[in-house]
């Protein structure tokens, strides 16, 4: 059996007419060829090394940035770019859980906080799947009919579900809802401060969903309308809300309901908002509506 030569060997055959004589001459010089092989792969190999230096200090170390020129980037930025404001980063986050809602009443019975028994609307916020809506005793009390709107347009009735008049709060439930609903996420005070900003989202005067900014003012204050039980341990801020805010949310930078809003100081017959607002804490309102703690 031919012996088979090894595919990597670089050794070559030996010439079948090759004599002894042959075999004892000395060895020649490498060919032409063999010269102009070994040229190309230094070549190469001198070209490769060119490459990679050049590459090597074209790139560079990384360096590292001072504060100053962190500080200058920064600055740039912001001066530069058009940044969504933290207001309505927090706005965008619930809006989609803000409802209008239509007391088709128009009853001067309830609560008189934002006269919205006069107005005819009010606010809410879903704060569950199934479409659960936390809003005002006073916006929904003695209404024979609910219609509800939701952020996407669409209409449904709705009925009362729960109440707790000493808190001013009521839920209720839409026979419709969107197949897309998201409820809204429930904060807590914990953690928050006088200065911290807010803010209220909802119908003022039917004009919506409007966005007003502001900060919390103080914490346990008290309220009572003519009419109304008297409020207590209520979130006082100074977001501008007016006649239609009723029931509508207090949200905290993150998005979170803290509260809901459900007066407004009314020094003047005009009944509109001066300054400051009250709303009633979510953590108050989970206790007697069904809602687990927050």
């Amino acid at each position: 059996m031919m012996k088979r030569v090894a595919l990597y060997s670089r050794r070559l055959p030996s010439s079948p007419n090759r004599t002894e004589a042959d075999a004892a001459q000395p060895k020649q010089p490498p060919t032409k060829l063999k010269t102009e092989r070994l040229y190309t792969l230094m070549t190469g190999i001198v070209i490769g090394a060119a490459l990679f230096l050049a590459f090597s200090l074209l790139s560079g170390a990384p360096t590292t940035l001072s504060q100053a020129q962190i500080d200058a980037a920064v600055l740039h930025t912001l001066t530069t770019k058009d940044i969504p404001s933290r207001a309505s980063r927090a706005a965008a986050i619930v809006a989609p859980a803000v409802v209008r809602i239509r007391n088709d009443a128009l009853s001067s019975v309830g609560g008189a906080q934002i006269t919205e028994h006069k107005l005819g609307i009010g606010t809410g916020v879903v704060i569950k799947e199934d479409g659960t809506i936390l809003t005002n005793f006073h916006v929904v009390a003695n209404a024979p009919r609910l219609v509800v709107t939701f952020s996407n347009g669409l209409e449904s009735p709705a009925v009362v579900v729960s109440t707790q008049k000493d808190k001013d709060l009521a839920t209720i439930k839409p026979l419709v809802v969107p197949d897309d609903l998201k409820p809204a996420t429930l904060g807590s005070l914990l953690g928050s401060q006088v200065g911290d900003e807010v803010v209220a989202i909802g119908f003022p005067f039917g004009y919506g969903p409007s966005i007003s900014a502001g900060v919390i003012s103080g914490f346990n204050r008290e309220y009572q309308s003519e009419e109304g039980p008297l409020l207590k341990g209520l979130i006082q801020f100074d977001a501008a809300v007016n006649p239609g805010n009723s029931g509508g949310p207090l949200i905290n930078m993150a998005g979170e309901i803290l509260g809901i809003v459900t007066a407004i100081m009314n020094p003047n017959v005009h009944k509109t908002f001066v300054g400051i607002g009250f709303a009633v804490t979510i953590d108050n309102a989970g206790t007697g509506l069904g809602v687990p703690p927050f």
